[in-house]
């Protein structure tokens, strides 16, 4: 048989085992489907977006998608007086807040994590696994049974009120899940790895350092996603252990709407400035989200 011929079998062979891709028809009812999921899913989004940029007046007097085909009833006077005056403190100084308490509340779980994941998946030390499912039994526990115990600890110490005590707050409550996502990925990198490391002379700090938190960034990634939302969006420990100077935007959200609930339509504004940076951090740090997500999940 000559080569062409063997060629020419191969292909039918490997075309008849792959088959045929599917006509675009197939796909229709399935994209059809997806566009509406999203658009159904988009539907609040886009509800509080149209209302945030229309006066109380137009609100009242008219449905949401008016301002499609009214423009003129665009205006950003909610988000200048949400700016301006909102609350005791402002929202400018709340959101630089909620930056100062968030930032150090999401790298701090993730520093302390990544040392304690690497423990639990690479060092050998009595009771490993009983205090690793301790800590993953610890995500179960709720939070609210901690914070009288933390504000009476944090009182006698005299940092309630401070970022200090909204930092360990929320480092103590994130750490349980950093530390079970990383070990989970960290224990699915080749063993042979950190044996050559070791093999040239490598000690632990430097194997840890040099190769095994460049391979975790998926995970970190992840953890920090998690972590910077549950911090960014948390309204009851800020609550708690925030003082005056120090609450953060979602404690100073709270104070828009009056007694009577005036003033309801300030919040839709202070909804979207405070979703500006969760949304730049999530769509900077996707790639590695469902990665990191799925650490653990096979083994093979």
């Amino acid at each position: 048989m000559s080569v062409k011929a063997i060629a020419g079998t191969r292909a039918a062979t490997s075309e008849h085992v792959v088959g045929h891709k599917p006509h675009w028809y197939t796909r229709t009812p399935i994209h059809i489907v997806i566009v509406l999921i999203s658009a159904i899913w988009l539907l609040p989004t886009l509800t509080l977006l149209f209302t945030s940029v229309r006066s109380i007046q137009d609100i009242d007097s008219s449905i949401w998608w008016n301002i499609l085909w009214q423009p003129h009833q665009f205006t950003l006077d909610n988000y200048h007086n949400v700016l301006q005056a909102a609350g005791s403190i402002g929202m400018g100084r709340a959101f630089i807040n909620s930056l100062i308490i968030t930032i150090p509340a999401t790298l701090f779980p993730i520093i302390i994590g990544a040392g304690a994941a690497y423990g639990f998946a690479w060092l050998r030390f009595p009771l490993r696994n009983t205090i690793f499912l301790i800590l993953v039994g610890l995500q179960i526990v709720p939070l609210q049974m901690l914070l009288i115990p933390l504000l009476r600890l944090f009182t006698t110490f005299g940092i309630n009120g401070n970022y200090p005590a909204l930092w360990v707050a929320h480092t103590a409550f994130g750490l349980p899940l950093t530390i079970y996502i990383m070990r989970n990925f960290m224990s699915g990198i080749p063993y042979e790895l950190l044996e050559s490391a070791r093999i040239d002379g490598a000690n632990e700090w430097r194997t840890f350092l040099s190769i095994v938190l460049p391979l975790t960034t998926p995970a970190i990634a992840a953890v920090a996603i998690f972590q910077f939302m549950w911090v960014w969006n948390d309204l009851l420990i800020a609550l708690v252990f925030s003082g005056p100077t120090t609450a953060p935007m979602t404690v100073v959200v709270r104070t828009l709407v009056g007694a009577y609930g005036q003033g309801w339509q300030l919040m839709t504004a202070a909804a979207f400035i405070s979703m500006v940076l969760p949304l730049i951090i999530f769509f900077s740090l996707q790639r590695y989200f469902v990665t990191g997500l799925t650490a653990g999940s096979v083994k093979g």
